[in-house]
This record gives structure tokens, C-alpha cells and sequence, in this order.
């Protein structure tokens, strides 16, 4: 366990590195301390780790080669990752006339959100039920995954608007010119975790084990993301 956790701490590592190495060569190094924090909080919501175990799980027991496994779990994270951009698009659109200072207020909000229903241990994802039965349902095919990741993206809506929201906002500010590519660096964060699990751990069933094991320290990392959050708001507050 201890090695997974290195292994996804050290490739998040890199990518925030890449991601950071990007926004100083925009010229926007001052953005770099609140996009970590955003896609941080983000990254490691557990609420995507739950969803994502169900695929794994519902992979596992389906008898289809480790090549199609990957491929449809590979397929599954794109439809993700592109749901969320265009979502995310659609938030920039929305926050354009939103004072900077509402970001602050709702990410005080979101974060304490976070982190009290990850302390009392209390779902966030809305119609998880439906969620797995559509999971356990659908064939183990490319366009089927692809499918059930759009999907299942609006399933994920309730635990990741929050960062997302108040990231949109803040990168309103910023220009039309760089908000696609800063969404772009964003959801790459989002989804990172995903893919790190899928190709790094080896084969599908220590996949599996290690997205079960992130799922049961779901409160520990509620409370993280919440707190992450929250310490955002303030300091967009103090600072504008």
C-alpha cells in the first residue's frame, strides 16, 4: 500500500510540475499557488475514487482480455475528462460576472461541506444506486464506457462543483484567451489519479485493490480536500 501511495504521489508530483512549469511560462505565476490548491482538492475527492472502484470491480468480474480491461477503463476516463471540461466551460460562462470575492465565500462553504459529510461519513454522490446499477449493466465495450463516463459525470456533479465552481470564477478573471487551455491543465489533474491506477498498478485486480483502498480512507480524504478548500476561501478573500 505504502508503494501505491509513493507511486500516485510521485506522478501527481510531476504533472503539477508540468502544470506549473506551463502557467510561469504564461506569464501567470502568481495563479500557480491556487490552481495546485483547486485541482488538489479536486484530484483526491473521494467521490470519483467510489464510482471508479464500481467500474473496476464490474471489469474484473467480466472475462475479456487485460488489453480490452485498459481500454475500456482508458475510454471511461476520456468521456469523464471531456464532460468535465465542456462542464467547465459552461461554469466560466456562468461566473464571467461573479465577483472574485464570492469565490472565497464559496469555497469557505464547499469546503466545510466537504469536510462534514466526509467526518459523519455521508454520501455525496447523488443516485449512487442508479450509478451502479448502470455500471454493472452495461457491456464491457469501448463506446459503452465511453457512454457510462458522460453519464456518470453528472452522478459526480454534487462532490466536485465546488472546487470547480470556484476555479471557473477565478480563471473568468484571468482572459478568454487562456481559459480553455487552463481548463485543459485542470481536468488533466482531475483525472490523473484515474489513469495512474489503471496503467501504473499492474493489472486489473491490484487496480481494484488500491481504488478500494483509497475509498476506505474516504473520510481522511474529505476532510483534506474540505480543508484545502476552505483555507483557498480565506485566503482569496484576504487577498481581494
Amino acid at each position: 500500500m505504502k508503494k501505491d501511495i509513493e507511486a500516485l504521489l510521485s506522478i501527481i508530483i510531476i504533472s503539477f510540475g508540468i502544470s506549473s512549469t506551463v502557467l510561469y511560462i504564461l506569464g501567470l505565476s502568481w495563479f500557480i499557488p491556487q490552481f495546485l490548491a483547486l485541482a488538489l482538492s479536486d484530484s483526491i475527492n473521494p467521490c470519483t475514487f467510489v464510482i471508479y472502484t464500481m467500474l473496476l470491480i464490474a471489469l474484473s468480474v467480466k472475462e475479456i482480455s487485460k488489453r480490452q480491461i485498459y481500454l475500456v477503463g482508458l475510454s471511461f476516463i476520456i468521456a469523464i475528462y471531456i464532460s468535465y471540461y465542456l462542464l467547465g466551460v459552461g461554469l466560466v460562462a456562468f461566473a464571467t460576472n461573479i465577483p472574485t470575492w464570492v469565490a472565497g465565500i464559496l469555497a469557505i462553504i464547499f469546503g466545510l461541506y466537504t469536510s462534514i459529510t466526509g467526518y459523519l461519513e455521508i454520501s455525496r454522490i447523488r443516485k449512487k444506486k442508479e450509478a451502479r446499477k448502470r455500471i454493472f449493466s452495461k457491456d464491457a465495450t469501448i463506446i459503452g464506457a465511453f457512454t457510462l463516463g458522460v453519464v456518470v459525470s453528472f452522478t459526480l456533479l454534487p462532490c466536485s462543483a465546488g472546487s470547480y465552481l470556484v476555479y471557473a470564477i477565478l480563471i473568468s478573471k484571468i482572459g478568454k484567451t487562456l481559459i480553455f487551455l487552463l481548463l485543459a491543465l485542470y481536468n488533466l489533474i482531475f483525472i490523473l489519479p484515474l489513469i495512474i491506477i489503471l496503467f501504473v498498478m499492474g493489472s486489473i485486480s491490484e487496480s481494484k485493490t488500491i481504488s478500494q483502498k483509497l475509498v476506505q480512507r474516504s473520510k481522511e480524504l474529505s476532510i483534506i480536500a474540505g480543508i484545502i478548500l476552505a483555507c483557498i476561501g480565506i485566503w482569496v478573500l484576504l487577498k481581494y
